[in-house]
């Protein structure tokens, strides 16, 4: 019978599982901290004290369990007698250690054993005034911090919905910006030149002289296409005044879904949650795989390192292309559902039949029909995104080693690739939507959307350049606002000596904010484009073919038809006087 307690077989057990557990890892414990297997020596050997107390107690437990707590140049026969061994072995003397195993790895129990760092991370900040001014500064605004947070995630769903009302002022700011910088520019250049001639001395020295002409001629050059660049812009702006209204209306329209669909706000939270949980499970399988493998000790750095052979050496690069993958999948996966919240508002002429949820029945639609469409969009950016990595990654390593024509065509490359992958993008949201119009597979679905695409180019590049500036006008307004409430809030509180951690926190917080829910907002932008696009193609408003579309769109394309018409009578008028005339 055993004469061992049932607690001294507990112990055993478990140290057995962690002395299996070190050895897959390399057999050896690390320098300076005690082994999670330490407590298996007392169960063997039956030690009546608590801890190893000597030097040479730690040689019998190297002995016993080929677990060396020591550093692994110092042999376990000379313990006693390294003269490094005070800063190459652990502080004596060594208390037992139990253990957790989790995934066949050693975990603390004893959460003590981290009190070490944390007493040296307080020191640091403590010593550091600096550091600790700023942290200090942060901590005791904590509350102002959260609620300025708080401030621009209200800030963005208000802004979400009242934008259609303001759509109109901030279209209006932008052509007075667009128009007046691009004229003051051109003046001040020519301005620069002009009084740059004047100041041409024929007298200074040949070497000077040669300089200001040089400048001269970069003057009028810089000018004559400062010039040329601001006539294209303005003849643009003229001929696509028009389209600009269309931008408008479709503002006002996606202020209304909003209104109709409050869960649309949400997608950036589930979205954001789902990408967090995935890039945490990433980074857990990327750690295994760190420590896969056989354990090999680098005979320069002393230490155990693990090199995975056969297959197993791909499994990082397999590892990276998932994560690119899925990402780009999950993303797509919000698009989609986006999509056929937004394809179904459209497509019901009365909103009080509506489903009670159109954003879960879209999910629903998703996971049953169009996971494949989903994954094959994602697949299709991943291919243009892994080698544009790849030249980043290569032209980030040859930095300073190549010469100009490599430089350029890395940089050449990596630009098109990157012009690609956003073509790519925004050719795969669109046919997301023409799949959740039509239900129709990716392909026929891209391909539709292409076609309508090209058919409205002028109008896509009017909502591209315009939606994007109004969008880009919202999010300065959320961050101006939220910096501002911050400042008033932080001036009052005088005993917070350190300012610029706290509003640099918080400004960049309500930048991210502001860019997840107003990119959701351009989302169903392009989504009602689409549908505009399409109810204009095949309906015309008689009966049978009525318009799906809202009355602001209505509107729009009543106003539209009405420019037609009085430019085919004066363009027939004008005609049949010269057929008199002849």
């Amino acid at each position: 019978m055993d004469s061992r307690t049932p607690v001294a077989l507990e112990n055993e057990l478990e140290c057995e599982i962690s002395d299996t557990s070190l050895r897959r890892r390399g057999g050896r414990g690390g320098g300076g901290q005690p082994s999670s297997a330490f407590t298996l020596l007392f169960a063997r050997e039956n030690y009546s004290t608590c801890c190893l107390k000597t030097y040479e107690d730690l040689t019998k437990f190297s002995t016993a369990n080929g677990s060396d707590l020591c550093s692994y140049d110092v042999p376990p026969d000379t313990y006693s007698s390294h003269r490094n061994r005070t800063t190459k072995c652990p502080t004596l003397p060594v208390h037992p250690s139990a253990s957790l195993p989790v995934f066949h790895r050693c975990i603390p129990v004893d959460i003590s054993c981290y009190a070490k760092f944390a007493e040296a991370f307080i020191t640091f900040v403590s010593d550091n005034s600096v550091v600790h001014r700023v942290i200090a500064g942060v901590m005791t605004s904590r509350e102002i911090i959260m609620g300025l947070c708080l401030l621009a995630l209200v800030l963005s769903l208000i802004l979400m919905v009242v934008i259609r009302y303001i759509s109109v002022v901030l279209v209006w700011i932008l052509t007075a910006v667009v128009v007046v910088g691009s004229i003051g520019g051109t003046g001040i250049l020519w301005w620069l030149y002009v009084d740059q001639s004047k100041s041409v001395d024929v007298t200074l020295p040949a070497l000077e002289l040669e300089v200001a002409k040089d400048n001269q001629k970069a003057l009028l050059i810089y000018a004559i296409a400062a010039t040329v660049f601001t006539v294209i812009l303005l003849l643009l702006m003229f001929f696509m005044r028009k389209r600009v209204a269309l931008t408008i209306a479709l503002f006002h329209v996606a202020g209304k879904v909003f209104t109709h669909l409050p869960l649309l706000a949400l997608q950036p939270v589930w979205t954001f949650l789902t990408l967090m949980l995935f890039w945490v499970y990433w980074i857990t399988v990327l750690l295994f795989l760190g420590s896969a493998g056989s354990p090999v000790q680098n005979n320069q750095t002393g230490l155990v390192e693990f090199r995975m052979d056969g297959p197993l050496q791909y499994m990082v690069w397999y590892h990276a292309v998932g994560l690119i993958w899925i990402s780009e999948f999950i993303l797509a996966c919000q698009q989609m559902t986006v999509a056929g919240a937004v394809v179904t508002y459209y497509f019901t002429r009365d909103k009080s039949q509506m489903p009670f949820t159109p954003i879960v029945s879209s999910v629903l639609r998703l996971m049953r029909y169009h996971l494949g469409t989903v994954v094959k969009g994602a697949f299709i950016i991943t291919l243009v995104e892994i080698p544009r990595l790849i030249l980043t990654y290569i032209h980030s390593q040859l930095k300073g080693r190549e010469n100009a024509c490599a430089r350029c065509m890395l940089k050449a490359c990596i630009c098109c690739l990157w012009c690609l992958e956003k073509c790519l993008a925004y050719l795969n949201m669109n046919a997301y939507t023409a799949t959740a119009i039509n239900s129709t597979n990716f392909c026929t679905s891209a391909r539709d959307a292409f076609f309508i695409l090209a058919e409205n180019a002028l109008r896509v590049a009017a909502i591209n350049s315009v939606g994007d500036f109004v969008l880009f006008l919202g999010k300065v307004l959320i961050v101006s606002c939220t910096a501002f409430a911050g400042v008033l809030a932080l001036n009052y509180q005088r005993e917070y000596t350190v300012w610029v951690l706290p509003l640099i926190i918080v400004c960049v917080f309500a930048f991210l904010v502001a860019h997840c829910f107003l990119s959701i907002f351009e989302i169903v932008v392009d989504v009602l484009f689409l549908c505009f696009a399409i109810d204009t193609k095949y309906n015309d408003g008689s009966p049978g073919r009525e318009y799906y579309m809202d009355k602001a769109l209505m509107e729009f394309v009543e106003n539209t038809r009405r420019a037609t018409e009085r430019y085919s009578k004066v363009e027939g008028e004008s005609r049949e006087m010269k057929s008199m005339v002849s």
